[in-house]
């Protein structure tokens, strides 16, 4: 199934958007093409119509695991398949400044080993952290409303999804960093520990671990300026990062820590457990202590901040947004300020909602899809 974006709704000549996207055996969908303009984009739709599997797919155009955070099994169709060689695919053509990208990425089966595939312009990419040059993306799910009273790591996910946007490298520091130090806990738990292999894997993770660290605060500082300085109807925020104790001397503190890490199993010191401390600016309060309400508004704050700067800082090309049910707890203020908001920035904007007259301000403003039985229909 394929439809055609009505021409009067385009967005912004340059602006970065999904104009085509293809789904093959992709969780609730055997097969399903749509076509977009690039201006938001509403898919409206009952609970369970496939309206998230849309965003969670668009969300693997990008470096990542997407907005899931699912394992690569978890996105094949149950049921019927279409026909294909690949256990799922998605497969879009990304506008990027006026220049189209043909990006492609799914799971495939060699041999009895299944691992992901990503191409760029039909040439093999090394890995999904080769999107970032191409593509940024930002994303609020309902899972994340409760962002600010959970685990530290789903912050720490948040924090290094807006890193991303200023610094595409980011996503390959952490590939590293990870790598290095999963090698080196192996190496702690059943050997050899050899001194200089060690050695070796920990000046990886250093290299690696103060570019992240690096990253991030700038990150936080660029947000913390741009938050400062708006004042609307969602309030202002500041970052922090507590446990910050990555610096020089992060060598130092592997190499005094391998007993103990042999020990716990886990390595204990690194930016790999730095938490993102928020705070409600105007009632002087801790994120985690505000109502559910304030900590939504508060993350749109960060997002719509974050996509301003990251517009401000590539020439006016502001990133996708994906937003599943955003509307849902917000009043009628917030929600108009949040749509004018997106307009005013030129992003394609995906929303999701089970009621479409909650998006009746974008009406000949956005493309508008009934979805229903994972069938997405231009309205």
């Amino acid at each position: 199934m394929q439809n055609s974006p009505a021409p009067e709704r385009a967005g912004k000549e340059g602006m970065l958007s999904v104009t085509r996207l293809r789904l093959t055996n992709f969780r609730s969908y055997a097969s399903v093409e749509i076509a977009a303009s690039s201006a938001p984009v509403v898919l409206a739709g009952a609970n369970g119509a496939g309206k998230t599997n849309l965003l969670d797919a668009i969300s693997l155009l990008s470096p990542g695991r997407g907005l899931r955070g699912a394992k690569l099994g978890e996105h094949t169709r149950r049921g019927p398949s279409a026909i294909s060689e690949a256990l799922w695919a998605v497969a879009a053509t990304v506008t990027r400044a006026g220049e189209p990208y043909d990006i492609g990425t799914g799971l495939i089966s060699s041999q009895g080993n299944e691992r992901r595939q990503v191409r760029l312009n039909g040439a093999a990419a090394q890995s999904s952290a080769d999107l970032g040059d191409v593509v940024q993306m930002l994303w609020l799910t309902p899972a994340m409303d409760r962002l600010f009273i959970e685990s530290a790591s789903g912050r720490r996910k948040f924090l290094d999804r807006l890193v991303l946007g200023f610094d595409a490298g980011h996503a390959r520091a952490a590939t590293h960093y990870e790598t290095a130090m999963r090698e080196r806990a192996r190496l702690l738990k059943y050997g050899p520990r050899d001194p200089a292999w060690l050695d070796g894997l920990e000046s990886e993770m250093v290299e690696a671990g103060l570019a992240m660290a690096k990253a991030r605060r700038e990150t936080v500082a660029r947000l913390n300026s741009a938050l400062a300085e708006r004042v609307g109807a969602f309030p202002a925020a500041h970052l922090s990062l507590d446990s910050d104790d990555t610096d020089e001397t992060l060598g130092e503190c592997l190499a005094r820590a391998r007993v103990r890490d042999a020990e716990s199993g886990r390595t204990t010191v690194g930016p790999h457990l730095v938490d993102l401390a928020v705070r409600h600016t105007q009632k002087r309060t801790d994120a985690r202590e505000c109502s559910t309400g304030e900590q939504k508004a508060l993350l749109i704050s960060i997002v719509l901040a974050d996509a301003r700067e990251l517009s401000r800082a590539r020439d006016g090309l502001c990133p996708i947004l994906l937003l599943d049910e955003i509307a849902a707890h917000l009043d009628i203020t917030r929600r108009a300020a949040l749509f004018n908001e997106i307009l005013e920035l030129g992003a394609q904007a995906w929303m999701t909602g089970t009621d479409m007259e909650m998006f009746s301000a974008l009406r000949g403003r956005a493309d508008l899809f009934e979805v229903a039985d994972s069938q997405p229909r231009l309205i």
